[in-house]
Order: C-alpha cells, then sequence, then structure tokens
C-alpha cells in the first residue's frame, strides 16, 4: 500500500512515444474452482433426470436464481429469461435427451439443496472465516499486483468471471443464456519481453498466446460468449494509467469553459436553417449540451438490449403536452431505457426561463422536435438524418478531441462547482457545521446526479433502513416529551410519577449468553444437520440480542433513580441535537435513495472541485470521498483552496 502510494506518477517520466509503459510484469488471471457435482437430481415430469456434471451444472444456475426475484419473479423478465435459459439447456443436454418441455422441469430439489448450503456456510467459525480471508489474501497477494516501470500497481478485476445463468439489466434479450467457463486457452497475456512469463494456475491448460504491446494498457484478454465482446484485465481505478486517463479526460472537459460560447452560437444559428441535416445537427447539440443526454447509437434490439440515446430516439419515446394541457404549452416527455437499461423519465418544459434566457432558444428547439415528428410512426427516428458519427465530426471542429461525452463531463463538473460556489455565498454559510455543510455539498452532487440521469433501484435493505430510522426518530421525539414532562413536575417539587429505568441488565446478559452458546454450537457442529442448527441458534440469539438493544434505546433517556433538574435539562439539550442529526441524516438517505451520488463522483465530476471545496470549508475530504476514492483521486489531493474548474487546465496536458 505504501509502495503504491510512495509513487507519484504526475511527477514521473513519460514512457516512449506511442507507448503505455516500458516495462510490465504480472502473473495472470485467476480462475475460478471446476464444478464439483452434487449429485441432487432435478425432476422431470415428477421423475428424478440423470445428468452429466455439465449438464447438473447449468441446472444448477437455474435452480440459484430466486423465482421471486427481479428475474423470475417480473413477469416482463421471467419469459425472457426461461426461454433462453432453455434454449442453451437444451443444446447442453443434446438432441437425444428425454427433457423436451419446460413446463415439466422441476428444479425444487436442488433449489432446496442450494438453500440447505447457505444455511450450512453460516455456520462458519471464527478460525474457518480466518482461514478464508487468508485464502483470499494468498490470490490478492499473488494475482492482484503488477510491475509497471519499476512501480508496484493494483490489478483490477484479476479473477476470472465465473459461469453462471446471465442476467442483465432491464429487459435485456439475452438474459438467462448460459455463460461459459472460460479456460486458459482462451486467454492472451500481455507482458514485456523481458518479464517471466506467468505460470497458467490451471493444471493440464496453457495460455491461449502472449503478447508484448506496450502500445495498448491491457494485461490479460478474452472473448465471452453472450454478446461476443472482448474483456480486459486491466490495472485497479488508483492506477496510473487510469488516473492519467482521468486527468486528462477532466482537463479536456475544463476546455470547454472558453470554447462552450463559441458552440452554443454556432449551434443556435443553425436551428432555423433550411437544410434539414445541419437542423437536426444544431437540434441534437442543444440536447446534448442543455439536457446532459447521452449520444446514442444503433443497436440490433434482437442481441442488443434496446437502450436509447439523442441520435437514436424514436417518436414513441417523446409524449407531447403530456398532461393535455393545451393551448401555448410546450412540454416533452421523454421516456427510454438510458445507459445499463436505466429509465429515464423526465418531462421537459421548452417553454421555461431556465431554457430560454440568454437567447436559450428552448421554444425553437420544441418547434423542431415536433417538426422532426410529423407524419412519422412510432419506431421511426426523430434524427433521422444523423448518426453519433457524424455528430462527434462536427463538434470536432470547435475543438481538437471533442465529442458528446465532454459534454456530460463538463456539465457535470461545471453544474457542481456553480451549485457549491452558489451556496457559498449564503449569509448563513459561515455558521454551518461541517455535517450541515457536507449536506449542502450532497445536494449539489445530487443536482448533478439528476442532470445525468443517474439512478438506482431502492433496494429492500434501504427501505428497512429508512423505516428504522424513521422509527427511532418517533422514539427520541417521544423520549424528549417525556424528560419535559419530568422538568415541569421537578419544578413544581413533584418526584412521585417520575419513571425511572427499568433493569435492563438480566435481558442484555441473557442475550450475550445466548450469543456465545450459539458460537460454541457452531465450533462443535461437525455434520450439516448440526450445522443447520447451529445456524438457527445463532440467529435467534441475533434477533435475542437485537431484541435487548432496542429495549435499551426505548428507555436511554432515564435514569436509575430521581433525576436532578440539571440533569434533566442537559438531556434534553442532548436528546435535541440527537432529533436534529438524525432527521438531517433521514432526509438525506429519503432524498437520495433513488438517485446514485457514486457515479458522478467516479466518473464525470473534476475531483478537485471537491478537494479544493474541502479545504476552502474545513471540511475533512473523508466526508466526501471514501477511501478507495482517495485513493482514486490521489493526483487531484495537492490543489490549493482557490482552485477553479477553469480552460486553463487544458494547458497541463
Amino acid at each position: 500500500q505504501y509502495a503504491m502510494q510512495s509513487f507519484l506518477w504526475w511527477n514521473a517520466a513519460d514512457p516512449p512515444p506511442g507507448c503505455q509503459w516500458g516495462t510490465m510484469e504480472h502473473a495472470g488471471v485467476s480462475f475460478p474452482e471446476a464444478y464439483e457435482p452434487h449429485g441432487v437430481k432435478m425432476l422431470y415430469s415428477g421423475e428424478p433426470v440423470e445428468l452429466t456434471p455439465l449438464q447438473e451444472e447449468a441446472a444448477t444456475f437455474f435452480a440459484a436464481m430466486d423465482p421471486d426475484g427481479m428475474h423470475l419473479g417480473n413477469k416482463k423478465t421471467a419469459p425472457i429469461f426461461i426461454k433462453n435459459f432453455f434454449k442453451d439447456f437444451r443444446a447442453v443436454l443434446g438432441s437425444k435427451h428425454k427433457i423436451k418441455d419446460f413446463k415439466k422441469c422441476d428444479f425444487e430439489p436442488i433449489r432446496k439443496h442450494l438453500n440447505e448450503q447457505k444455511i450450512i456456510r453460516k455456520a462458519i467459525t471464527d478460525e474457518e472465516r480466518k482461514a478464508n480471508k487468508e485464502d483470499r489474501n494468498q490470490a490478492l497477494f499473488k494475482f492482484g499486483y503488477a510491475i509497471v516501470d519499476g512501480h508496484l500497481e493494483r490489478v483490477g478485476n484479476y479473477n476470472m468471471e465465473p459461469p453462471g445463468a446471465f442476467r442483465g439489466r432491464g429487459e435485456h434479450p439475452k438474459m438467462g443464456k448460459l455463460k461459459s467457463r472460460v479456460m486458459p486457452e482462451q486467454v492472451f497475456l500481455n507482458v514485456s519481453e523481458c518479464a517471466r512469463v506467468p505460470t497458467c494456475p490451471v493444471p493440464g491448460h496453457a495460455w491461449g498466446d502472449i503478447r508484448h504491446d506496450p502500445q495498448v494498457q491491457w494485461l490479460a484478454q478474452w472473448k465471452e460468449n453472450i454478446n461476443n465482446q472482448v474483456k480486459y484485465m486491466q490495472l485497479a481505478a488508483q492506477s496510473s494509467f487510469k488516473g492519467k486517463s482521468d486527468r486528462s479526460k477532466y482537463n479536456k472537459a475544463a476546455l470547454l469553459c472558453k470554447n462552450i460560447d463559441k458552440i452554443r452560437k454556432s449551434y443556435k444559428s443553425h436551428l432555423k436553417s433550411k437544410n434539414m441535416e445541419t437542423k437536426q445537427l444544431a437540434t441534437a447539440t442543444w440536447v446534448i449540451d442543455r439536457l446532459a443526454l447521452r449520444v446514442g447509437g444503433e443497436k440490433d434490439t434482437d442481441e442488443e438490449a434496446d437502450t436509447v440515446g439523442c441520435c437514436s430516439l424514436r417518436l414513441e419515446h417523446l409524449h407531447f403536452d403530456p398532461n393535455e394541457e393545451g393551448g401555448d404549452n410546450k412540454e416533452i416527455e421523454l421516456e427510454f431505457l438510458g445507459k445499463d437499461s436505466m429509465l429515464f423519465k423526465q418531462t421537459i418544459d421548452f417553454g421555461a426561463t431556465m431554457y430560454n434566457d440568454n437567447n436559450g432558444m428552448g421554444e425553437q428547439v420544441y418547434a423542431n422536435l415536433k417538426a422532426f415528428c410529423k407524419k412519422k410512426k412510432k419506431d421511426d427516428q426523430v434524427f433521422e438524418t444523423i448518426n453519433p458519427t457524424m455528430l462527434n465530426t462536427h463538434l470536432k471542429q470547435f475543438m481538437d478531441g471533442l465529442s458528446a461525452k465532454v459534454f456530460r463531463t463538463y456539465n457535470a463538473s461545471k453544474t457542481l462547482q456553480d451549485e457549491l460556489r452558489k451556496t457559498e455565498k449564503l449569509i448563513s454559510w459561515k455558521n454551518l457545521t461541517p455535517a450541515q455543510k457536507v449536506v449542502e455539498y450532497n445536494n449539489a452532487n445530487r443536482e448533478v446526479a439528476i442532470l445525468c440521469n443517474h439512478q438506482k433501484t431502492v433496494s429492500k435493505a434501504q427501505e428497512t433502513q429508512l423505516e428504522t430510522i424513521g422509527t427511532k426518530l418517533k422514539t427520541l421525539k417521544y423520549q424528549k416529551k417525556v424528560l419535559k414532562a419530568i422538568l415541569k413536575k421537578l419544578n413544581k417539587g413533584e418526584t412521585k410519577a417520575i419513571p425511572v429505568k427499568k433493569n435492563e441488565k438480566k435481558m442484555v446478559e441473557a442475550a450475550a449468553n445466548a450469543v456465545a452458546n450459539a458460537k460454541k454450537q457452531k465450533e462443535r457442529a461437525k455434520t450439516n444437520a448440526e450445522k443447520i442448527a447451529a445456524t438457527e441458534a445463532d440467529e435467534k440469539a441475533k434477533q435475542q440480542r437485537r431484541e435487548a438493544t432496542e429495549y435499551k434505546f426505548t428507555q436511554a433517556h432515564l435514569w436509575e433513580k430521581i433525576p436532578t433538574k440539571d440533569q434533566v435539562v442537559k438531556r434534553i439539550t442532548t436528546w435535541t441535537a440527537k432529533i436534529a442529526k438524525m432527521e438531517m441524516d433521514l432526509k438525506h438517505k429519503d432524498d437520495n435513495k433513488e438517485v446514485s451520488l457514486g457515479t458522478s463522483k467516479i466518473n464525470y465530476m473534476d475531483p478537485r472541485i471537491s478537494v479544493s471545496w474541502c479545504k476552502r470549508n474545513e471540511v475533512p475530504i473523508e466526508k466526501i470521498f471514501s477511501k478507495t476514492l482517495r485513493d482514486k483521486f490521489n493526483w487531484a489531493m495537492a490543489v490549493a483552496p482557490d482552485w477553479e474548474f477553469n480552460a486553463d487546465l487544458g494547458k497541463e496536458d
């Protein structure tokens, strides 16, 4: 860790022109263990079926899927998943196998076995857990590091993806297909000529090929069978390769600061062009700039998920006057699946001030979009005369290396900087605590995430957490009310009806003993039946401990004997602060439950904006960036408090 941190790549000499490195050595790829048959038979027409290990493995992939989960429990995705799985399963079974009809298949015996195995694994002892961690560390030390130009670098995805049923995102047309096991013969390694070729870790196998190409960054590559795409093993996010790429990306986006006015002037002048291609290029550029849409590209929707961007918008994705207000309404509801099949659904009022101030021409863009959609069918392209290549070529005339993607990075970084500066100008800003300033930072981050449509699905765990915090908040407020009533009685000299804390020691000790006994039961467990019983005892003991903790919380505001007035006053002050903090936490979690703040932090917002903001406002960087992000953006940590995202950054590369 310290060896990697001591290497300051931004001060090191660059590799030879056209090269990414001079020397590179690594240990290759770590492969998952071979499949071990469990021997549990699936049923077909109610009868057990004999399967080979390969066939059993495929059946187990399906049995491992939750029947009520997001794939099989969804009416839209389940038929796609089942159809694709069964087609590939039949190919593994062979044409002569008796399994012909999915409806006669029963995977429940295997599913039951897998669930039992999960329970058995939960009975793991501390020693076994420690041993497993040691095994993972050994794999990390062997495969997780590379030596590049004489210094140590972390490797990213050194574990080969295991085989399984492909899940995909959203309504991916290939979900359910069987993802094949990748063998060493399919893997090409890239090392320097002077480096030792890594030993293949799978006995009886060899690497597919050894390359010595310093012009590329990848350490290993192979082709997966689902989308027939080449996949790569590369250095980790905190590596010098990624750091150089990130800094260059943000510096290029910053160059837009001096070119954006020229670009906007150009596309605004062409919004009324009589040439359809010119008009559509100008309109698409406006949409990418102001609405932060991705450029989009043509896809084979039979083979790929039907994800959409600006250039691939179809008439069915635009709903004019969605609320049927009539008159001069200039609203359009955009609804489509964006990157990673995340739903983009926003109603844009092109007549709003924000899109028309300073000659923003939002109303003209609305008129153009309406004209582009005239006399078209719902599956026709809105921008039928242009494509992503044409759009990016058009943008390069304004600035070297400019593409639609650069706009998203620019808009994300500029929005963050502007939003943060706006809050810093408030009169009340200096009186805010660091925690309150972090809330304002997250609010600015959320504006960026909304702009870029960085969404996430609310998990059951998140919903439970919000409910738990809400319940605790109600309890704290009730307790404060009780404390005020106690103070009122003390002021009157009444002490008889004042509640005191009940004995909770026995309940806490009983829970602690139950947990300790369950731990001993785990250590004694040898057979699967004993391990299942130990897991059940452990879960019961943990529930007992949770109940004891909850009971302690319900009377945490009380004392074992009648308190003094000063004690009550101090506790009311403490509870007021607790309530304020919990209300702030609850609001923050609720506001951000469907918005992914992390995506924009990792990929779109220049980290130097956040670092300089922290320094200016005396907020610890740990409150903004996790350790992973601090390692990834180590190159950004030395900026001054008055640093700004502007065009001068482009001169640094």
